[in-house]
């Protein structure tokens, strides 16, 4: 499979209008095919079967590169596995690549899935997370964010798991100043999740920081409480 192939595949399975509604809710200047998420996984998951992990690198790097948004969610879909064998340079220095280029919360949460994963595969890549979180690109620092929320979750977390929650929860802290509305929502997110399994720890943030966040981060990240 080769990304013109895969992309004629995805095009084959557009629709024009949807494709115009998309490009006006996205408002990011693009090709858009017009096709929903199910149909995406659909073809990514044939093209994922058949193709050894360099393939599948090759094939997201082309699909990536060609800048039309569902072949872009094809990427980060194609490199979203929990393990990945050898699970060295080419994928994470792939990932890597977009995290600098994203433009849009759509195709940032997408690309925030497999960076997760890669993550839980690999802890000692969080230091490179950690100049994102100071990056000029807004959706890098959401990317931050978005994909350690993992360790936001879990009943009975180890040392390791508390202490990348802790090093995610300093981040919060610093990204408190930034009053973009999709990195307050990224805040509130991760809040909201968190209070979840250790409620105390966000009630003790929102009483140091609460006064200092917009309204959408106290309103998420208080829902369960």
């Amino acid at each position: 499979m080769t990304p013109d192939a895969a992309l004629a595949a995805l095009a084959a399975r557009g629709e024009s209008a949807r494709a115009v509604q998309m490009a006006e809710y996205h408002k990011v200047e693009r090709r858009y095919l017009g096709l929903g998420n199910d149909q995406v996984e659909g073809l990514v998951r044939g093209w994922r079967a058949d193709l050894d992990r360099d393939g599948r690198v090759s094939l997201a790097a082309g699909l990536w590169d060609s800048d039309v948004f569902e072949a872009r969610i094809a990427a980060a879909k194609l490199l979203t596995q929990a393990r990945i064998r050898p699970d060295d340079a080419p994928v994470w220095a792939e990932l890597v690549r977009w995290v600098g280029q994203l433009d849009s919360w759509a195709i940032a949460d997408a690309v925030a899935k497999p960076v997760e994963r890669r993550l839980q595969a690999d802890p000692a890549r969080f230091a490179e997370l950690e100049s994102w979180v100071d990056h000029p690109n807004l959706w890098t620092r959401r990317a931050a964010l978005v994909s350690t929320l993992h360790w936001a979750k879990g009943r009975h977390p180890d040392a390791a798991h508390l202490a990348a929650r802790g090093r995610v929860i300093g981040w919060m802290e610093r990204l408190v100043p930034d009053h973009d509305w999709f990195i307050q929502k990224a805040i509130g997110w991760w809040l909201r999740t968190l209070s979840k399994h250790d409620p105390e720890a966000v009630r003790a943030f929102l009483e140091r920081h609460g006064p200092d966040l917009r309204a959408v981060a106290r309103k998420e990240g208080g829902k369960y409480l």
